[in-house]
């Protein structure tokens, strides 16, 4: 058990938490923490409070920043955005496809010369030698350019999804997983790029949060076509929502459409049986097995 508050580099962006240590840091401070290029401000959205967990592993903060930190953070943000119209400025010049996503910088140290990078997207594999050559002599300094993925490219940026909220993978996600097709079939979902498709344009991340609750579903669910008791009548299974434990169906009297609890229909599940006895499958079956053919 300890303490652990939550900063984030730029507003908006991904939380990274750490051991406050002696310090009580609370919302919108801006604190000193640990980076390979040294310490670097950041602006607290978690206050520092107690939490369960074991927070050894966690890397504790430097301090509260100072007037100088402040001063110093200012001219880098400065000094990106400079060198991200710069790029985009030379891009245009030498006609490539590219598209600027990010710019990062690295401080110059002791001994060292100062670097920045840029990072970028291009449908496909660019030479832009001349454009580093360009570049470094306008921004007098280190240049990499560093091209990135699709969902890479999400990441740096950030923006709102579908639902509302922050991107996942701009907030909590560290790790890309794969995302299939057959996610979104099974937790019936439209086939349409536009509806399971994220910013990235890739297969939405969120598709296997759920996922292994709707495989489970298809095991204790009763089937999209299956007859049912239901407390008003027998009826047929239109759609499932795991989710809620519920069942969408159709009354077999009057075709009235009406939701139930899973616990109302899945214990009066009927097999359907065809002539001779044989088992048939219940999605193929359109006649009421009781009612013989004339």
């Amino acid at each position: 058990m300890g303490m652990l508050c939550a900063v984030s580099f730029n507003r908006y962006g991904r939380l990274y938490y750490f051991d406050p240590g002696e310090l009580r840091p609370g919302v919108g401070d801006r604190v000193l923490v640990p980076t390979d290029e040294g310490p670097e401000v950041a602006e607290c959205v978690w206050a520092a409070q107690w939490v369960t967990e074991e927070t050894g592993g966690f890397p504790r903060l430097v301090g509260l920043a100072g007037d100088e930190d402040l001063h110093r953070d200012e001219r880098r943000r400065r000094r990106k955005a400079d060198a991200k119209v710069a790029a985009k400025r030379l891009i245009r010049a030498h006609e490539l496809p590219m598209k600027v996503v990010g710019v990062d910088q690295v401080h110059a140290a002791a001994g060292s010369d100062e670097r920045i990078t840029v990072y970028f997207t291009a449908p496909h594999r660019v030479d832009f030698r001349a454009l580093v050559r360009d570049l470094g002599a306008t921004l007098r300094c280190r240049v990499e350019l560093r091209q990135l993925s699709e969902r890479d490219s999400a990441r740096v940026q950030g923006g709102i999804g579908s639902c509302g909220r922050d991107l996942c993978c701009a907030t909590f996600l560290t790790d890309f997983e794969p995302v299939t097709v057959r996610m979104a079939k099974d937790q019936e979902l439209p086939p349409n790029p536009m509806r399971i498709s994220g910013a990235c344009g890739r297969l939405m991340c969120c598709l296997k949060y759920e996922h292994p609750l709707y495989a489970g579903a298809a095991e204790t669910y009763p089937r999209n076509g299956e007859r049912v008791n239901t407390p008003d009548g027998e009826a047929r299974v239109v759609s499932r929502h795991p989710p809620s434990e519920t069942v969408t169906v159709r009354r077999l009297s009057d075709g009235e459409v009406s939701r139930c609890s899973l616990a109302d229909v899945c214990g009066s599940r009927r097999a359907y049986r065809g002539r001779g006895g044989a088992t048939a499958d219940p999605e193929s079956a359109t006649a009421d097995p009781d009612v013989s053919a004339g």
